[in-house]
């Protein structure tokens, strides 16, 4: 019956503030936010609750108003680790988190924390509660309601199959070795540096592979809505080709942007097949954030896999719940 919180303080502070319509979260929020997730879990059983330790001190700020007889129940504690402000501080903390025995994983943050925090957490399921910017993997959640389903994930109230969702996953191989993940896409920039991570000029876009993407997604994950919408449950990905074309796809490829953007081919990818990246040099962009250098000499290839991290879904399993009468006392 133990659970982690992982907030990034970093989320939603990025340079699409400046050439989008993006707001910011404020990290105050987030305290908020951690403290009606904390009251979710302890009302759905959890005994114990680990914390990342960040720059912002959400932990202290967080536990602050939680005194006296509005003391909590359950036991808080802080991960023993340091904290260098670096997103490898999300993966440590995963780790550590998945060795201590934590059944769920609650993050704050966007689709580039989540993908850390996947690399760390292995089989620990994450209920990812989204604090970024153009999000896909994480979700929009009243912190309650995120606290909630993440307890009884954690309790074990509710049965896996009624509570989890496996999903799918992209690995980056560079001369035959992986070298990185990506959880919803992996975009080929037609740049040799890494500079600003976030993606916000389209136009430097040549290819795209992803697991996913809905018209009622905002980002890279548009582009694939508007041309093939793929479910998260759907078992295929899509490798489009981005270049002058008889194609143009309109999307909302950022908060306040919608661009037509030129697809010259695209096709449908299937669980273990690997797509060859076809700009070189150039640069990938791993869930909205540059990551990956590639030389001119370099082979790099991109492969779907079915072996994503288990993530909650609240909505089914505070379905299940209700209907087992986990919220009824006679």
């Amino acid at each position: 019956m133990i659970a982690g919180i992982i907030a990034n303080p970093a989320s939603g502070k990025d340079i699409r503030r400046l050439v989008a319509h993006a707001t910011v979260f404020d990290n105050q929020e987030k305290v908020n936010l951690i403290r009606r997730i904390l009251l979710g879990l302890q009302a759905a059983g959890v005994k114990q609750v680990w914390f990342m330790p960040d720059y912002y001190g959400f932990y202290e700020q967080a536990l602050d108003v939680f005194r006296g007889e509005n003391q909590l129940t359950m036991e808080t504690k802080l991960l023993p680790m340091e904290c260098k402000a670096k997103q490898e501080d999300s993966q440590l903390a995963a780790a550590k988190m998945a060795e201590i025995g934590v059944r769920c994983l609650v993050t704050l943050g966007g689709d580039g924390t989540n993908r850390v925090v996947a690399k760390g957490a292995g089989e620990v399921p994450i209920m990812p509660v989204s604090t970024g910017t153009n999000n896909v993997f994480s979700v929009m959640v009243e912190g309650t309601i995120a606290g909630l389903a993440a307890g009884l994930v954690a309790t074990g109230l509710v049965e896996q199959e009624c509570s989890l969702l496996r999903t799918k996953k992209l690995i980056i191989y560079i001369n035959g070795q992986a070298v990185d993940i990506a959880l919803i896409d992996a975009v080929v920039l037609a740049e040799q540096f890494i500079g600003s991570r976030a993606i916000w000029d389209i136009g430097k876009i040549r290819q795209i592979a992803a697991t996913c993407g809905e018209p009622v997604h905002i980002g890279i994950a548009a582009i694939v809505g508007a041309l093939r919408p793929i479910d998260k449950r759907e078992a295929k990905g899509i490798n489009i080709t981005i270049s002058s074309g008889s194609l143009k796809v309109k999307a909302a490829v950022g908060p306040g942007l919608i661009r037509s953007v030129p697809v010259s081919s695209y096709e449908l990818i299937s669980p273990g097949q690997k797509v060859v990246v076809n700009h070189v040099p150039c640069v990938i962009a791993v869930d909205g954030e540059r990551e990956i250098l590639v030389g001119p000499e370099d082979c790099a290839e991109i492969e779907l896999v079915q072996t994503g991290p288990f993530v909650v879904d609240f909505q089914s399993t505070l379905k299940r719940a209700a209907q087992k009468g986990l919220f009824i006392k006679g």
